[in-house]
């Protein structure tokens, strides 16, 4: 018997409407019957040109939006985001943001902003919170001289790394990571990827990676997901997708994306960190 998926959905489609006063109102249909499947400790890739549906999915997914038809299945259980989804099944699905900065409350300081979501989904102490805030701000490579910081004392990647220890005080099943890297420098992408999959690994977290970027989805990816316009038209396992795409659009997008090789430069990063502990 197979184990139930993390994640399914089943014929997802989102309207909106559109129009004023004069023009009339008309329906737009954003997502157009979407099937996929994730199981535990996978990622899947969903790519696509901007406007293509890719953010709009994410939405559903995170319950932060409501289908229109279909359904979205959180380990096997179907969720109906109009009558309410208890505390419990929102802290199996977390977000990372392109954009961490926007997501971090200025006026709060990091221990805080990562003691947040156990303050309000768990009954540990106040101790007990900042122990383990500071445990998780540790695990993403930071130090304790950052937990009562404010966030524009860090840099983007720092920001990210935090966004991502938030996003994990929970324990959540499955994190939606919506162009996590996109805004960043290669080296520091690199880094944030290794992350990443560290994380994955040691905590058997499953992936659904957002990016328009093939280079960064061709190394992180278990399988791929293309989007075009509402519409999944192709759907496979990375290292088929890339060797023989089928879809005339997978094609056109694969061959309008400059390819940058993250493995030299994690490679290089590597031989950089070695050199410092030499001399050190």
């Amino acid at each position: 018997m197979s184990a139930v998926p993390v994640l399914q959905t089943r014929g997802i489609v989102r309207d909106y409407e559109s129009g004023g006063l004069f023009g009339g109102r008309r329906v737009v249909r954003a997502l157009k019957g979407i099937d996929l499947s994730v199981e535990r400790g996978r990622t899947l890739a969903i790519v696509g040109e901007s406007g293509c549906g890719k953010s709009t999915l994410a939405r559903i997914i995170t319950m932060i939006d409501a289908p229109t038809a279909g359904e979205l299945l959180i380990e096997g259980k179907t969720i109906d985001i109009r009558a309410g989804v208890p505390k419990a099944m929102r802290r199996k699905v977390q977000i990372v943001f392109q954009n961490p900065y926007g997501s971090l409350n200025p006026r709060q300081k990091i221990g805080d902003v990562l003691g947040e979501p156990l303050k309000l989904n768990t009954p540990l102490s106040a101790a007990e919170r900042r122990d383990k805030a500071m445990q998780m701000l540790l695990r993403v490579g930071l130090g304790p001289e950052h937990f009562n910081r404010y966030p524009h004392m860090f840099s983007g990647g720092q920001r990210q790394r935090i966004a991502i220890a938030r996003s994990l005080m929970v324990n959540p099943e499955l994190l939606v990571l919506d162009e996590p890297v996109s805004a960043l420098d290669l080296s520091v992408q690199a880094q944030i990827l290794n992350l990443l999959q560290d994380l994955q690994d040691e905590f058997n977290l499953t992936y659904v990676f957002i990016s328009h970027d093939l280079s960064v989805v061709r190394h992180v990816a278990d399988d791929v997901m293309v989007m075009q316009m509402g519409e999944v038209v192709e759907y496979r396992p990375r290292d088929a997708i890339f060797a023989a795409p089928e879809h005339p659009y997978t094609r056109v997008l694969f061959a309008a994306t400059p390819r940058i090789d993250l493995a030299r430069i994690r490679a290089r990063l590597a031989a950089k960190s070695a050199r410092v502990a030499a001399a050190g």
